[in-house]
């Protein structure tokens, strides 16, 4: 497989902030022939010339977008720290085919095992997965959503989208096999991040770079509507 240069967004001495690519896996793992194919951890620090590489939170492999990465223990620490305190205030988008049960809201919710290292939503809030959303109509049959999750949880905003009926475009997981074959990636993006580190106050966003119906005009549109996400929120 030919791996991509990840596109570095951001490099102190202390984090960097990279935009990691669709359909790459966290961590290194073989692939259907056996041969063990690097993972976004290894193929950073590679393309970093670093000894050490702290991931402090993590994307699915569908999944493209910010991605942090400490440069030493004790900047990881903090870190994860602060995703644990929902200090660290994160936005994804997503786009579906299927029309949601509501709009904009919030969807909560246990997360239960299901199937085949699947999970599904309870009703029950013992320890809830909590995701705050917005929609917009972009063109026929397909839905965009600025997503803001408040916790971490596995799989969390792709079964938040299930929950509400629109399944996320290309998640073949969670949404119809036969529909999830016909799109080129899962659209999913993690589009934006905002924390303060040391009384700095840090702000990241960067669009989708793949997948056709991140590339639309109507996308465009949307994207530029919605390029301060934090402000799309505001009074919701």
């Amino acid at each position: 497989m030919d791996t991509l240069p990840i596109t570095l967004v951001y490099q102190s001495t202390e984090f960097v902030v990279i935009d990691k690519p669709a359909g790459i896996n966290f961590h290194s793992e073989p692939d259907s022939d056996g041969q063990k194919q690097p993972g976004l951890v290894v193929l950073v620090q590679q393309q970093l010339g670093v000894k050490e590489l702290y991931p402090v939170h993590r994307l699915d492999k569908m999944t493209s977008g910010l991605v942090v990465f400490a440069l030493n223990k004790a900047t990881a620490q903090v870190f994860q720290q602060q995703f644990e305190s929902r200090q660290i205030e994160k936005y994804y988008l997503a786009i579906s085919a299927h029309k949601p049960k509501k709009k904009q809201g919030w969807v909560k919710g246990d997360m239960m095992p299901a199937r085949r290292g699947s999970w599904k939503l309870s009703k029950t809030l013992e320890n809830p997965a909590i995701t705050q959303f917005i929609s917009q109509n972009t063109r026929p049959g397909e839905r965009w959503f600025l997503l803001k999750p408040q916790t971490g949880k596995t799989h969390q905003l792709r079964v938040a989208l299930k929950s509400l009926g629109a399944p996320i475009a290309g998640d073949a997981r969670y949404g119809l096999s036969t529909e999830a074959k016909q799109e080129d990636r899962g659209y999913l993006h993690a589009f934006a991040l905002r924390f303060k580190l040391h009384e700095a106050s840090y702000e990241f966003c960067v669009p989708p770079q793949q997948g056709t119906r991140f590339q639309t005009a109507e996308a465009h549109t949307l994207l530029q509507q919605w390029q301060t996400p934090w402000a799309a929120f505001q009074g919701q």
